[in-house]
């Protein structure tokens, strides 16, 4: 099907059959005659994290710029080199505290070993949900592989959202038609939870002219979260009836997935699918304290291989773990480089991000955390090496992701500017 100066409504399906399929996001969706950032494709955000860190001397390049020899880990996926920036000597300005710095992988929010009263604060995927997740059917999809229901993704509270196990219940979600009768459930929550917000922010109101300044500043922040929750409600309501794009089924999906590699890929098979049919824009996917892992040749849990004291079984055995897991990593990026939008590929507007709050999981350093960038429109290729002794801010590459999504914040967390190094295409 070919289409010639006309211009498709984001919210037009195909019936027949007695089915109604929602379209991914297509140039035909653009209108005829538009500015380019009118006809560019959206920008997205991805974040796979690893609770456990990945092997320093096996994923960092001994040379810097653009002509480094790739390390043991890197050269397992040479095609993909062109296609992403490996950063050393970054971490998280103040944070420390080992294995308690993982609810700070997004956020960077300064923690300490003693900090008996740490409370976080928002995750950048969260941030980027909050001013742009609207124009999706979710906002944001929070996931982790690893069965331990952990995950990066912080509220502006400093709340952890919970993330979604199940690669299986993941797909239904995003791909299978609700029945009848559910919408209409669903439907009747929302009406209702529209309802109960009016309903407090009449009485907040009514409470305010007896309260002192202090107080009102308090109750006017209060009425800020109210609107905000308003507005999400009402744009979960239009979705509701909006019937959901239908895809096939991915081949992981096929076998019950247990934990480990198998969930991994089975997850990324999905969020390459949400992408694809533009459902959300940020992802995170976390792969937590790890248990036992199904490969051969190894014997023993992530956990512990982690906690290897350059032990060389150890260090073999967790060799060929993180190999599998970036293995799976680099075929979720091969997918999205194949799917062509009208501004490139899929690759070049989502920033796929892998890092970990774990420098060394063996002594518990967060310092020289790993870090992957690809995609996203960036200038890659390139090994952006930093003082190993005086770690650069990684929330300089958090504000540069902000910025590339077109929100144009002074700082986030701790950063002191966006990142050196990085730029355009």
């Amino acid at each position: 099907m070919k289409f010639t100066n006309t211009k498709l409504d984001r919210r037009t399906v195909l019936r027949g059959s007695g089915l109604a399929v929602g379209l991914p996001f297509l140039d035909a969706m653009m209108p005829a005659i538009a500015s380019a950032a009118e006809t560019e494709a959206p920008r997205r955000f991805v974040c796979f994290s690893l609770g456990l860190g990945l092997h320093g001397p096996n994923l960092f390049p001994k040379e810097s710029g653009f002509d480094y020899a790739p390390s043991p880990y890197l050269a397992e996926f040479p095609d993909l080199l062109p296609d992403l920036t490996v950063c050393s000597g970054v971490s998280h300005p103040q944070v420390a505290g080992g294995h308690r710095a993982e609810g700070t992988i997004l956020t960077a929010a300064p923690l300490s070993r003693s900090d008996a009263n740490f409370r976080n604060s928002v995750s950048l995927d969260q941030l980027m949900a909050k001013h742009l997740g609207d124009q999706t059917r979710f906002p944001s999809l929070v996931l982790n592989a690893s069965g331990d229901n952990s995950s990066p993704s912080y509220t502006e509270n400093g709340a952890m959202i919970p993330p979604e196990m199940s690669p299986l219940r993941l797909f239904e979600q995003l791909f299978v038609a609700d029945a009848p009768a559910v919408r209409q459930q669903n439907s009747a929550r929302m009406r209702h939870g529209r309802r109960v917000m009016d309903l407090v922010a009449e009485e907040a109101k009514s409470l305010q002219r007896t309260l002192g300044a202090g107080d009102r500043d308090k109750l006017d922040n209060y009425f800020t979260a109210v609107n905000e929750l308003e507005k999400r409600l009402a744009a979960n309501q239009a979705w509701i009836n909006r019937p959901k794009p239908q895809v096939s089924k991915p081949e992981s999906l096929a076998q019950s997935v247990s934990d480990g590699i198998e969930k991994q890929r089975a997850m990324f098979d999905v969020m390459a699918l949400a992408l694809q049919t533009d459902s959300t824009r940020f992802i995170t996917l976390h792969l937590g304290n790890g248990g036992k892992v199904e490969l051969d040749g190894v014997t023993e849990a992530h956990h512990a291989l982690s906690h290897h004291g350059q032990d060389e079984e150890k260090l073999r055995q967790l060799a060929i773990l993180e190999n599998a897991l970036l293995a799976e990593w680099a075929d979720f990026v091969r997918k999205l480089k194949t799917v062509q939008e009208s501004s490139g590929t899929l690759l070049d507007q989502t920033m796929v991000l892998l890092t970990s709050n774990l420098g060394n999981a063996s002594s518990h350093d967060n310092k020289n955390m790993p870090v992957l960038l690809a995609g996203g429109g960036f200038k890659h290729g390139q090994h952006l090496a930093f003082d190993t002794k005086n770690n650069y801010p990684l929330p300089n590459l958090y504000l540069s992701a902000l910025h590339r999504l077109g929100l144009h914040r002074d700082r986030f967390s701790t950063s002191t500017s966006t990142m050196t190094g990085l730029e355009l295409v």
